[in-house]
């Protein structure tokens, strides 16, 4: 169903579709949300570490920055749901924003064959999912004067255990994923 002929259209409208594919599991995955006294538990870290390790590191740190654009602009797509300025100016800014480095880190490695073995991809989105809480841990403890303790307890403690169960669930479904499609092929 894909257009497999090389071509400059071709290519932009295949990285077109992939980003609003991207952008709207980001939006369905802020959607599963646990609501937590300053940022809430989402799925959204297990999609922006899988879409960083499929799209690789240019279409999938632009996904995320197309995703941050939607919710700025006051599409409802954040957890909540919300939309608007406020999640980029609150308490989950620094995470926010740390998708976007994320996506880039998870699919450079990827790109380097770190997406070819399960213990692979689970180190991948493992330093995915570091660099999302080292941004979220920041942003609470500096930019909203938290404090490190303080951050630490409501920033990275809590989210220490999902993130190795959706490293394991990313690092098992991509392979799984990509058995799917190589067979259709």
């Amino acid at each position: 169903m894909w257009p497999t002929r090389p071509g400059e259209t071709v290519g932009a409208v295949r990285a077109v579709v992939l980003v609003a594919l991207g952008t709207a599991l980001m939006a369905l995955s802020a959607k599963v949300s646990l609501p937590l006294p300053y940022v809430p538990m989402t799925l959204q870290t297990l999609v922006v570490l899988m879409i960083g390790a499929a799209y690789g590191w240019r279409l999938g740190s632009a996904t995320m920055i197309a995703y941050l654009a939607e919710g700025a602009l006051g599409v409802p797509v954040f957890a909540g749901p919300v939309g608007g300025i406020a999640p980029l100016v609150g308490p989950t800014a620094g995470y926010l924003f740390g998708f976007v480095a994320a996506a880039f880190v998870t699919g450079w490695l990827a790109e380097r064959g770190w997406d070819r073995s399960v213990a692979l991809l689970f180190a991948a989105m493992a330093v995915g999912h570091i660099v999302i809480l080292a941004a979220g841990f920041g942003w609470l403890a500096f930019g909203l004067g938290l404090g490190v303790g303080k951050a630490w307890q409501v920033g990275i403690v809590p989210f220490i255990a999902a993130s190795l169960v959706k490293n394991a669930l990313g690092a098992t479904l991509m392979p799984a994923a990509r058995r799917l499609i190589e067979r259709r092929r």
